[in-house]
C-alpha cells in the first residue's frame, strides 16, 4: 500500500472543498486511419496496462483525514468502465471535437473508481478519430502525463507485443488500518524525517542560511503579486460547467521569432498569450492594464530520468502578462524581463520550499490549510499557463499515427481561464479552458493567441530591401531597443515554437 504525496493530495482536497471543481487534467490525440473497434482497442489497452500500475489502483480515504490517502489494488477492476466510445456531429470539426472535450472535462471521475478514462471519438472529418486521455491531477503532473503516451502507443506503426499480465491483487486495507498506518506515520515517521532534515541543514549551515535569505527575499518580492488584479471580468465563482477550444502553431515560426527576437520558447509563448488575453480584454471594452493579468505560471522541479514517475513534482511562479503593451516585440521583451526578475528574485523557491514543507507537516493540518484557503477572497491570480514539450518524434496507436495532441487544464476556484500548450512532432497546440457562463467570448482569447503569433512572426522577419541612402534596422536590433526599455537584456536564439492555422 502506497500513501498519495503531500502536493498530489492537494489536488484531491482542492476538489473536495469545491463541488464546482474537477481537477483532471487531459489531451486529445487526433489520429490518422480508421478507428479502431472497441473490442480491438480493449485488446491494445489490455497488453499496455501491465506498465502503468497506477491505472488498476484507486484511492481510499483515511478517516476523519488523519492521514493522506492512500492507493490501493481495484479488486473489482473492470477495463470497459474506463474505456467509452461517442462519435461526433456533423461535419465533425474543431468546433464539435472542443465542445465534446468540454463536456466530457466538466464531470468529475468517480473516486470508487481508478481515476482516469480514455474516450474514443468517431467521425472526425477527414476519416480520423481521437482519443481523449482523461487522468487525475494527483496520478500525474503535465510531464508524467506526457509520459504516459509514450508508454502507452509507440514509436513505430508496428505496435510492440502486449506486456505479459503479473499481478497479484492485495486485500483491501481496512479503515482501522488506514488510520493505524496514517498515526504510525505522522506520529513517529514525520518527527525522524524532521530530525533528519534539520541535521542535514546544520551540517551545512552556510547553504542554509543562504537559501532562508533567498526565501525571505523572494515572499517580499511575492508580495507585490498579492494585490488585487484589476481585471473586471477574468476572475470571480466559477460554475461546473467549461467551455474548451484551441489553436495551433508550428515551431518552426518560433524558431524564428527566438532567432530574429531573442528569448527563450516559454518567452514566445506567454507572449503570444498575452496578445490573446489583450485582445479579449479591449473586446470586452476593458482597458489592459500592467496589473490587468497576472498568471501562475507552473515549471517542473524533474530531474532528467524522471519522467515516468506519475505523481506530481511543479512549482509554480506568479507573472504579470504584459497585455497593456501594443507592440508585439516590445511585449516579448516586458515578457522576458518580467520572467528574469522572477527568477533573480528566487520566487521559484517559494514554492519548492512549501512543497517540500508537506513531507514534514501532519497532514490533518496541510489538507484543512488547502481547504480553507477555498473560502478566501482571490483576485490577484486570473489564469494559468502550462507549457509542456511533448514527443519531437511521430507516436503511433494501433498503426495509426498520431497527428496531433491538444492540452486541456483544468480551472478553479476563482480562476475562470486556463492555457495548457503542448509540442508534439514540430507543431505546438493551445489549448484554452474556460468557465461556461463568464465566457461566451473564449473564441477571442484563440484567436488573439493566434494573432499574437503571427505579430510577433511579422515582427521577426527580416526587413525587405530600402531605397539608396536610406538604412533599414533589422528586428534583432529592434528588440534589443524594446528589450533596453523593458529592463532585459536579449538572450541569444534558442529552438522552437508556433503559428495558428
Amino acid at each position: 500500500m502506497e500513501r498519495l504525496k503531500p502536493l498530489d493530495a492537494m489536488f484531491i482536497d482542492a476538489e473536495d472543498k469545491d463541488p464546482d471543481t474537477s481537477m483532471a487534467i487531459a489531451s486529445v490525440a487526433v489520429f490518422e486511419g480508421p478507428v479502431p473497434s472497441h473490442d480491438e482497442f480493449l485488446a491494445y489497452l489490455a497488453g499496455r496496462l501491465p506498465l502503468v500500475p497506477r491505472y488498476r489502483q484507486k484511492l481510499r480515504p483515511v478517516p476523519f483525514h488523519l492521514g493522506l490517502p492512500a492507493w490501493v489494488d481495484d479488486s473489482d477492476f473492470d477495463l470497459s468502465y474506463h474505456v467509452r466510445r461517442v462519435a461526433l456531429p456533423e461535419p465533425g470539426g474543431d468546433q464539435q471535437l472542443a465542445e465534446l472535450v468540454a463536456r466530457v472535462m466538466s464531470e468529475r471521475l468517480n473516486r470508487d473508481h481508478p481515476l482516469w478514462e480514455y474516450w474514443v471519438i468517431e467521425r472526425l472529418a477527414n476519416d480520423r478519430w481521437a482519443l481523449i486521455s482523461k487522468v487525475h491531477h494527483c496520478m500525474v503532473d503535465g510531464i508524467s502525463g506526457t509520459d504516459l503516451y509514450r508508454v502507452i502507443f509507440d514509436y513505430s506503426p508496428e505496435p510492440a507485443p502486449p506486456v505479459a499480465e503479473d499481478r497479484t491483487v492485495g486485500a483491501a486495507p481496512s479503515a482501522a488500518s488506514l488510520a493505524a498506518r496514517a498515526a504510525v506515520d505522522d506520529m513517529f515517521k514525520l518527527p525522524l524525517r524532521g530530525a533528519s532534515a534539520l541535521a542535514g541543514a546544520v551540517a551545512q549551515f552556510d547553504r542554509t542560511v543562504g537559501q532562508a535569505a533567498d526565501i525571505m527575499q523572494a515572499i517580499a518580492k511575492l508580495g507585490e503579486y498579492l494585490r488585487p488584479a484589476t481585471s473586471a471580468s477574468l476572475s470571480g465563482r466559477i460554475g461546473r460547467q467549461r467551455r474548451y477550444t484551441f489553436t495551433r502553431a508550428s515551431l518552426d515560426d518560433i524558431k524564428t521569432i527566438k532567432q530574429n527576437l531573442g528569448g527563450t520558447v516559454n518567452d514566445v509563448v506567454l507572449a503570444a498569450i498575452s496578445g490573446g488575453f489583450r485582445a479579449l480584454l479591449l473586446a470586452r471594452g476593458e482597458q489592459p492594464g500592467p496589473r490587468s493579468v497576472p498568471s501562475l505560471v507552473p515549471f517542473s522541479l524533474r530531474a532528467p530520468g524522471e519522467e515516468s514517475v506519475y505523481e506530481n513534482r511543479v512549482s509554480a511562479m506568479v507573472a504579470y502578462l504584459p497585455v497593456h503593451i501594443a507592440d508585439p516585440a516590445e511585449r516579448l521583451a516586458a515578457v522576458r524581463a518580467e520572467l528574469e526578475s522572477l527568477k533573480a528574485s528566487k520566487e521559484t523557491m517559494i514554492g519548492e520550499a512549501l512543497a517540500a514543507l508537506g513531507n514534514y507537516a501532519f497532514y490533518p493540518l496541510v489538507s484543512w490549510s488547502v481547504r480553507q484557503a477555498f473560502w478566501l477572497p482571490q483576485r490577484e491570480i486570473v489564469t494559468v499557463t502550462t507549457n509542456v514539450r511533448g514527443p519531437g518524434e511521430p507516436l503511433f496507436g494501433m498503426g495509426r499515427r498520431i497527428e496531433e495532441i491538444l492540452p486541456y487544464v483544468p480551472i478553479a476556484s476563482k480562476v475562470r481561464t486556463g492555457v495548457s500548450i503542448f509540442s508534439y512532432c514540430g507543431n505546438v497546440t493551445f489549448g484554452v479552458t474556460g468557465d461556461f457562463d463568464a465566457n461566451p467570448d473564449l473564441d477571442v482569447l484563440a484567436h488573439g493567441i493566434e494573432q499574437g503569433v503571427a505579430e510577433l512572426l511579422q515582427a521577426a522577419t527580416p526587413p525587405k530591401a530600402v531605397p539608396s541612402g536610406k538604412k533599414a534596422t533589422h528586428p534583432r536590433k529592434k528588440a534589443a531597443a524594446a528589450a533596453k526599455k523593458a529592463g532585459s537584456a536579449p538572450k541569444k536564439a534558442g529552438s522552437a515554437l508556433t503559428k495558428a492555422a
